[in-house]
């Protein structure tokens, strides 16, 4: 059977095109036995208005679009959870693209986006790159995430990576913890790059020597990163997970060498996914509120829409640039008291 169309619902309501646009849209004053003629017309005929249609007349989709670097893992999907709730609290939709790791791809996500999405949020890796740079010139609102800053061309979220890996590193050798070694992320990843970075400025600050062994982001490339790091000699006392896939790799690895955790050799992860506080022992990472990271993200990326700033481009300022602290979680990959692990659901 053929949808009706809005022609249809005019028809059978006795009215004009104009005013079945008018009460659907809620633009404009209709009397309101016109408005209750409409209603049951479109009820009658189970019309379901176009929404390429719509976003024509009201040149908006209410669709927020995001681009990430990746869509498996609990960091995305956690992520996702948090911008989600926020778009359905704001009567949004949301529409979700993975840019696999590669600043071409996450250019041609957002230039197929254009006209589809009121607004864009972005998270990658690769933000410093000048095709991806290019691409999000326009007047499309743009949110970035957890990537380099252009400038402060665009209002941007990051989490502050460096303070992060220092506090992480500062930490262990509280604990007297002093062949402190770093599992790092992908070379050209701007957040490796930066928690890298944080655990070298604590290592020189503490006068050690830094040990460096290259991951991917992954448990798999965590586990064989440290099983390398064991198997060559110098076994570290402690290890700094540039995430926490990859911490709980290094664990593994520990318990198959015959090794301890936290005895012989503690661990620090990053980001404070679901699984940190269920692995035994328990996690020890940088929490950074993950999902609540997501919510504000929409959040503020619709009040970027409907402020309209879109129709008058303007240069980010310093109160479009908001950093987010993460904080220490102490858990037992550390040595921490044995506690029972919060089975509720509910996260930070």
């Amino acid at each position: 059977m053929k949808a009706a169309t809005i022609r249809d619902v005019a028809e059978r309501a006795g009215v004009s095109v104009a005013s079945v646009s008018r009460v659907l849209t809620g633009a404009g004053v209709v009397a309101e036995p016109t408005r209750s003629k409409v209603l049951e017309a479109v009820e009658a005929l189970s019309y379901v208005p176009h929404s390429g249609a719509r976003s024509l007349s009201t040149n908006r989709t209410d669709v927020v679009g995001v681009i990430l670097p990746d869509l498996f893992g609990e960091f995305f999907s956690e992520l996702i959870r948090g911008m989600d709730v926020a778009c359905r609290q704001q009567g949004r939709h949301l529409i979700v693209s993975s840019s696999h790791d590669d600043a071409a791809v996450a250019a041609a996500a957002i230039r197929s986006m254009r006209g589809r999405v009121d607004g864009l949020i972005v998270l990658s890796p690769h933000l410093d790159s000048g095709e991806l740079t290019s691409s999000l010139s326009g007047r499309l609102p743009v949110l970035l995430m957890n990537g380099a800053d252009l400038d402060g061309q665009q209002p941007s979220m990051a989490v502050d990576n460096a303070g992060g890996a220092r506090a992480a590193v500062e930490h262990l050798l509280a604990l007297g913890r002093r062949q402190i070694a770093h599992v790092g992320g992908p070379a050209g990843n701007v957040e490796a790059r930066q928690r890298k970075q944080g655990y070298l400025d604590a290592i020189a600050l503490a006068d050690h020597e830094p040990i460096l062994a290259q991951g991917e982001f992954t448990q798999a490339s965590g586990f064989a990163a440290t099983s390398a790091l064991l198997a060559s000699g110098q076994t570290p006392d402690a290890i700094f997970a540039g995430n926490d896939a990859m911490a709980i790799g290094a664990l593994l690895a520990i318990q198959e060498a015959g090794l301890r955790c936290p005895d012989d050799v503690a661990v620090v992860g990053f980001d404070d996914v679901p699984i940190a506080e269920l692995v035994r022992p328990g996690l020890t990472t940088l929490n950074i509120d993950i999902v609540g990271m997501g919510r504000r993200a929409v959040e503020r990326l619709i009040a970027e829409i409907e402020r309209g700033e879109a129709a008058q481009p303007q240069a980010a300022n310093d109160a479009d640039r908001e950093i987010i602290v993460p904080r220490l979680v102490v858990r037992q990959s550390c040595g921490a008291p044995t506690s029972t692990p919060s089975l509720s659901g509910e996260r930070p």
